[in-house]
């Protein structure tokens, strides 16, 4: 699924006829796919730095002990680990609010492209991105369908979510159903951060998909995400940013319901299923 950045537009053209199948994919391209570029824009750091020590001289016939290299000190729990204990705290959740922040990186700006919001979830399968920041904007996912409501351009669509595509990205994420180890290599991989105690992962899909891999920040707090960065195979690079996350909250049943006016054009391809 694909979460990108929809300029405000004063209108828009009326729906042409399509597959469910591509209006989906409409929809996802609507979250976060960007237009192509050729190169990954962010260099990271995937390597450590270690000192190479001279050998000693002296000047006695007692050779002067030295101090040796400080020895790297491994992570208490393996890229696997860390994974699974991730895994088992979104398992554990019942409902989660966050605010977040999303980033469109592209060789064509000098600037990413920034979108905030706030992200509701509950389990097992309800969840609400309501965008604020540049244009409001609306992405309700419910029983696997999606919904994407723009209320500027007066529009709704609705579609199903094929579940292969739920378990390769966000929404699959928080929900609990990636199958992490399953679905991908998984590595240790620092990248640049201002965080204090987080794990840093990289996933590569052991099968080509729409993205090349993903990174993953992870609080090791809570052992839920913090970040999330997609490669495409483009080169394009999407990001979201999770702070002020509290679980266990109360959360109103209107919020995974959406209203809109008379007058907004509704596309639905759900045939049926449940709203």
């Amino acid at each position: 699924m694909y979460l990108r950045y929809v300029s405000p537009s004063p209108s828009r053209p009326p729906s042409r006829p399509g597959s469910a199948k591509a209006r989906f994919s409409g929809i996802m391209g609507s979250m976060n796919r960007l237009s192509p570029v050729r190169a990954a824009l962010v260099t990271l750091v995937i390597t450590a730095f270690g000192a190479v020590q001279a050998p000693a001289q002296t000047t006695s016939a007692s050779p002067v002990p030295q101090a040796a290299a400080p020895a790297a000190t491994p992570p208490a729990l393996t890229a696997g680990q860390a994974v699974a204990k991730l895994q088992a705290s979104l398992k554990a959740l019942t409902t989660l609010r966050a605010k977040f922040e999303q980033l469109h990186y592209s060789l064509t700006v000098t600037e990413p492209i920034r979108e905030t919001g706030e992200l509701f979830l509950s389990k097992p399968d309800r969840m609400r991105w309501e965008y604020k920041d540049p244009q409001d904007k609306v992405f309700l996912y419910k029983a696997g369908v999606v919904e994407m409501y723009l209320p500027e351009e007066k529009q709704l669509t609705r579609s199903p979510v094929p579940p292969e595509t739920l378990k390769t990205d966000i929404f699959g994420l928080f929900l609990g159903v990636m199958p992490v180890e399953e679905a991908y290599t998984v590595e240790d991989s620092p990248f640049p951060t201002d965080a204090a105690r987080v794990r840093q992962i990289k996933l590569t899909p052991r099968e080509e998909g729409d993205f090349s891999y993903l990174l993953l920040e992870i609080d090791e707090a809570a052992w839920l995400p913090r970040r999330v960065l997609f490669y495409e195979w483009s080169g394009n690079k999407r990001e979201f940013v999770f702070s002020q996350v509290r679980t266990g909250v109360r959360i109103l049943e209107r919020t995974f319901s959406l209203k809109v006016p008379p007058d907004t054009e509704i596309i639905d391809d759900t045939e049926g299923a449940i709203r």
